[in-house]
């Protein structure tokens, strides 16, 4: 797998920056010394780091000779532009064309911008006057196609928004769900561990007598009498008291 192409911007980081300016100064020095020897040429290369440092690589002969050959390479190409009329001639007719052209083109930005209209005609102010109007209906095309490329992106994003509610909400209901029969199968284990006990049966072993009091008040009166010999407490015939038997006076 190759290498991806490196963007050619600074490196924000100064350690990376540093490390990359070694390793591709090293690269260039390499380079300039392949091709001076390849294709017999003399190369000078000058190299300064960001700190001042200087770095130079330079042929078989002197860094000073390469340098004093380029100033006069130099100062012959000017004499030699010095020394044709013709071409500066030409020269200043295409500036003097290239300026007539921006100036013409900041008129026109003004005239569009409502500024320097006084020295205008009726039929130029007409021309503007159309030339915005186009421009204004193309400005508004590209407005409403760009909001309805706007609210398409919307309801995209609606549609999409409201299919993740829809799963997450399925996934509410199950972990409910299951949350609910986790506890229900907790509750009948413990039901199983801890059943419930019996109710307690009472036995009497006694049964009460039935009171039949102000019935059969001359037989009551009979057991009276029998039984008045008794000892107060003691129970009588019919199981109960002499003091729950005595008659009203």
């Amino acid at each position: 797998m190759g290498r991806g192409r490196v963007q050619l911007k600074r490196i924000e980081n100064k350690i990376n920056r540093q490390v990359t300016f070694s390793k591709r100064r090293a690269g260039l020095l390499k380079k300039a010394f392949e091709i001076s020897v390849l294709c017999d040429i003399e190369v000078a290369l000058i190299v300064f780091s960001t700190k001042g440092k200087l770095y130079e690589y330079s042929t078989d002969s002197s860094m000073e000779r390469i340098l004093e050959r380029y100033e006069r390479h130099c100062y012959a190409g000017k004499g030699l532009m010095s020394s044709q009329p013709e071409l500066q001639e030409d020269m200043c007719q295409e500036y003097g064309k290239l300026k007539s052209k921006v100036e013409a083109l900041q008129r026109s930005q003004s005239h569009m911008m409502g500024e320097k209209l006084d020295s205008l005609s009726t039929k130029e102010l007409q021309q503007i006057e159309q030339k915005l109007e186009i421009a204004l209906e193309l400005i508004r095309l590209r407005k409403n196609q760009s909001l309805l490329d706007t609210i398409t992106e919307l309801q995209c994003k609606e549609r999409s928004l409201i299919e993740q509610n829809s799963v997450l909400e399925k996934k509410i209901l199950q972990i409910d769900k299951a949350r609910r029969m986790t506890n229900q199968i907790q509750w009948e284990q413990q039901t199983q561990a801890q059943p419930c006990s019996s109710p307690s049966t009472f036995l009497l072993n006694d049964t009460l007598p039935i009171l039949n009091i102000g019935q059969y008040p001359a037989r009551i009166g009979a057991a009276q009498e029998d039984n008045s010999a008794q000892p107060l407490g003691r129970r009588n015939g019919n199981g109960l008291p002499q003091w729950m038997l005595r008659s009203p006076t």
